[in-house]
């Protein structure tokens, strides 16, 4: 292989390594993943009213569900910490 020929494939070699990081830091870049701070996934017993008091949910599907420990922990203002 001749010099010339040598350098023109290291040159094309060293740009695809190259823009192959480009591409992997776009897609798995920090941007593109946002768990950490999301909260959309939040169990319903953290959720607290603006004023920072507890406001548990009051509907009849989610009372049915509730034992009378939980219930008993809602009803006196303390965030639940029993299934």
């Amino acid at each position: 292989m001749n010099p010339t020929r040598r350098g023109l494939l290291a040159g094309a070699l060293a740009g695809a390594v190259i823009a192959g990081g480009a591409v992997g830091a776009t897609a798995f870049g920090a941007s593109s993943s946002s768990s950490s701070s999301s909260n959309a996934a939040a169990p319903a017993v953290l959720r607290s009213a603006p004023n920072g008091t507890f406001k548990p949910i009051e509907t009849k599907a989610h009372e049915a569900n509730e034992s009378a420990q939980r219930e008993a922990q809602e009803n006196a203002g303390q965030i639940p910490t029993v299934p």
